[in-house]
Formats: C-alpha cells, structure tokens, sequence
C-alpha cells in the first residue's frame, strides 16, 4: 500500500484536494488549468493513490487525466465515506475537512483501487441510462394520459409519448450499433441472451451496468447486483436475511428475468415451486432465481462458454 495517497472533494466549481499523512490542502478551479495543476503538485508529492468519491460527471476529466498519468485511481461510494467519518467521530464536514478525510480513507482501506471504466464502457453506460430515462419518463406520461379527459391535453400527451417513444428507439439502435462493433461485447451479450429468462434489453443491462461479470467470484457478483441475502443476527436473536445496496438498475433487471426464468426455464420452474411449497413468498423465490441467474452468468462468462440444458438453476 502506498506511504501516502490523496483525496479529492469534487465539486461542480473546484477541487479540493487533501493529502496524508503531510496533511497538506489546496484547492483549484474545476476547469482543464485546475486539473494540470492537481497532476503537477500530486506528482511533486511523491503521492500514487488517489481517490475521489462516486459523485457523477463533474469529475471525469480528472478520473481520466489521473489515469493516463499512471496515478491509482479508486473512485468510492459517499456512503463509505460518511461511514468513515462516523468511525473517526467526526461531525464537521466541509470540502476541506472532506478531502483531508477521503486521503485518510485511501491511505487505510485497501481495496479503493479497483478497474475503471474505459471510455466506451463509460459511453455505453450513459446511452443505457439515458434510455432507462425515456422509459420511465414514456411511463409517467401513459400514467398521466389515463387521467386526463380534456381533449387538447389527451393530444399532448399522446405527441409527447410519440416523440420519446422515437427517441428511446434511436438510442436503442445506438447501443446496439456500439455493442456490434466490439467483438468481446458481442460474445458476452449472445452468452448472455442463451440463459432462459435474460432477452436483449436485460443483457444490454448487464453489459452497460455489471462490466465486471466473469471477473469476479459468484458472491461478489451476486453483492453488486443487490441480490446478495444479508444476515441480521445477534445473540439469541434470528433477524431476517435481506437484500441491500448493490445497483438498483441492475437488481430490477434481474427480478424480472428471474420471473421469466421461473417461468421458461423447468429447473428454475421446479425450484421456485419447491420454495413456495416450503412456505417461501413468491418475491423471495424469484429473487432467488434473479440471484442464481446472475451467478450463473457470470460462470459463463467467465468460462466462455453459452448456456445449455445440463446447466442447472437449482
């Protein structure tokens, strides 16, 4: 582990930046000058290890700048931030004191440099988002549609669910064009869509928003899809299992090929029944199928391999 690491607070104006253990902070403009001046001063600084929270777009030019300079790059959820700040007993909080709190972070946990990203992973993913966006949106407007009797309004919605409904199709055949020019994602996406229960739109899903499919363990996998069962035990006390965090986008994708799966697939079929004869709720059993899909997948992907009858969900 590096002797010394940097944190930076992004914000949509500045950067502040704090680095361990000098306890040195300075802050630049968000801007191209800002970010050569952060390149030049960590390299000053003798500094590796960088880190900066998972905030949005406002620090993509220096996640990319920081890699191609060769820096360690970990780019982590607020939220593990927060937990940090809570485990130090902190309560002040302001960019400076954030900076100088995400350098400590960095220079303690070792699992903040993880892959990035390439920049048309990176693309990939905002096409897959904005569709995910005009989806929702097209569904709000049918909502709103079947409430409303005034004829001009009654048009308007109908135009508007129109429009979007060609946007959505154009962003769909973009993400396809993307997926078809790239042999690997190719090949991921006809593994991907050989598993009874996964169709295009939840491999494109999967491609866009777990990347790291076949190159993690089945547990870590299934984590990251927010399908993983959490124990709540203490004592005598026997908490339910639940599942938490992951990727919610993910997550829903899953439910609804786990649903399919139970449905198409005759060991899935015959798993979902065991569960519900044995008491289970049916939203429990078909996250676990949702889980053993993604396992699978991931098994496959890792292996090369397409799907096949004697692969079991059970």
């Amino acid at each position: 582990m590096s002797a010394c690491a940097a944190g930076i607070d992004v914000g949509k104006n500045f950067f502040d930046v704090g680095m361990v253990p000098t306890g040195h902070n300075f802050r630049v403009p968000n801007a191209p000058n800002g970010v050569a001046i952060v390149i030049a001063r960590l390299r000053r600084s003798q500094i590796r290890r960088v880190v900066l929270e998972a905030i949005g777009p406002y620090g993509a030019a220096l996640i990319a700048a920081l890699r191609s300079n060769g820096f360690e790059v970990g780019v982590v959820n607020p939220r593990r931030i927060k937990a940090f700040r809570d485990a130090e007993g902190h309560r002040a909080k302001t960019d400076r004191l954030d900076a100088s709190l995400i350098a400590r972070f960095a220079l303690t946990m070792s699992d903040v440099v993880r892959p990035l990203p390439s920049a048309d992973q990176l693309a990939l993913k905002a096409l897959a988002t904005r569709r995910r966006q005009l989806v929702e949106i097209i569904a709000m407007e049918k909502t709103r549609l079947k409430q409303t009797i005034e004829p001009l309004i009654l048009a308007s919605h109908r135009t508007a669910i129109a429009t979007l409904t060609l946007e959505r199709r154009a962003i769909e055949r973009e993400i396809e064009q993307r997926i078809a020019q790239d042999a690997a994602l190719t090949r991921r996406k006809e593994i991907l869509t050989s598993i009874p229960g996964i169709g295009q739109q939840v491999a494109t899903v999967l491609l866009t928003e777990l990347p790291e499919l076949g190159s993690i363990d089945r547990r870590a996998v299934a984590s990251l899809a927010g399908l993983a069962p959490h124990p709540n035990q203490s004592g005598t006390s026997q908490g339910r299992s639940q599942i938490a965090g992951g990727r919610p986008c993910v997550r829903a994708a899953l439910y609804m090929a786990g649903l399919a799966s139970c449905r198409a697939n005759p060991r899935a079929r015959d798993s979902y029944r065991s569960m519900r004869e044995a008491g289970k709720p049916a939203k429990v059993a078909i996250i676990a199928a949702a889980r053993k899909l993604v396992i699978l997948a991931n098994t496959l992907i890792k292996s090369d391999k397409t799907f096949d009858s004697d692969h079991a969900i059970a």
